[in-house]
């Protein structure tokens, strides 16, 4: 779904601390708030898009602007973890607990799942297997996810980009799992706290191949001691196969890929329902 003649507001709060946005322009990456941005002008065109980083010292909102002021907020990934002693990680749940007492509808991926959860009071663990990476297979929507509105359009098992070493721990007490797979039992939550709703997913729906791709290349020293690849040579022969396949999608079987994941409409579902369902009608009140 496309949402054109709304002049919707948008707050993007790219999570990535100025060294992790340095080392993903180094590996050929986009930098995470660009990727939502992306994603936005994909699904509401004609949406006004804010990008703040709020890691970054001395980072403010637009002159003028305020949270209540924008109709939603999107968290981005990040190369920070919530369970270290990190100031700006404290400083991202600190905002996260002003957007949910702000009661701006709230939407993102990845570390932002586990920053809904523990702005809210539950928490986040590095997961003991590692990073789970490149795809998340067979995410099943729970019995409340097949009736979530996040989810309308979706299948109930799917597969999706990912990247992530920590993972959900303990729910906060307005906390609802969505979806699961095998790797994490939090694939997908809805947290709700004060007067807020935050809808986030532990994959990437703003990713694409290239981008992955790019993520394998700056992660793969970890990958490669976890053994998700057997040496440099597999890692960059991985890499090469799936820069191909998003050049050309045809190919995506070649690289051990989903066909389906190569299709951008198909990760525009969640934050396309995210309007429709949340913001919209947050906003019409």
């Amino acid at each position: 779904m496309t949402f054109r003649a709304e002049v919707i507001r948008f707050l993007v709060l790219d999570a990535y601390d100025p060294k992790g946005r340095t080392a993903l322009r180094r590996a050929g990456g986009t930098e995470a708030g660009s990727l939502y941005s992306r994603l936005l002008a994909r699904v509401a065109p004609d949406a006004s898009v804010d990008v703040l980083c709020p890691s970054d010292p001395g980072a403010v909102l637009p002159e003028g602007a305020a949270l209540r002021s924008y109709d939603g907020v999107l968290w981005t990934g990040s190369n920070l973890s919530l369970g270290a002693e990190d100031r700006a990680a404290r400083r991202h749940v600190e905002l996260a607990r002003e957007v949910f007492a702000a009661g701006v509808p709230s939407f993102g991926s990845c570390y932002a799942a586990q920053l809904a959860v523990v702005a809210a009071g539950g928490a986040c663990r590095t997961h003991p297997a590692g990073r789970e990476f490149g795809v998340s297979r067979e995410i099943e929507l729970t019995t409340a996810g097949r009736e979530h509105p996040m989810f309308h359009r979706k299948p109930g098992v799917f597969d999706a980009w990912t990247s992530h070493a920590d993972e959900i721990a303990t729910l906060p007490p307005e906390a609802t799992i969505l979806a699961s797979n095998a790797w994490s039992a939090a694939q997908a939550v809805v947290v709700r706290s004060g007067a807020g709703e935050f809808w986030a997913v532990q994959y990437h729906p703003e990713y694409d191949a290239h981008e992955i791709a790019c993520l394998a290349s700056l992660r793969a020293d970890e990958l490669i001691a976890q053994g998700t690849f057997g040496d440099a040579a597999a890692a960059a022969a991985w890499c090469e196969a799936v820069e191909e396949a998003a050049r050309a999608p045809e190919r995506a079987t070649e690289a051990g890929l989903p066909p389906a994941l190569l299709d951008p409409a198909a990760a525009d579902c969640e934050i396309s329902n995210w309007i429709e369902h949340l913001v919209l009608p947050a906003r019409r009140r």
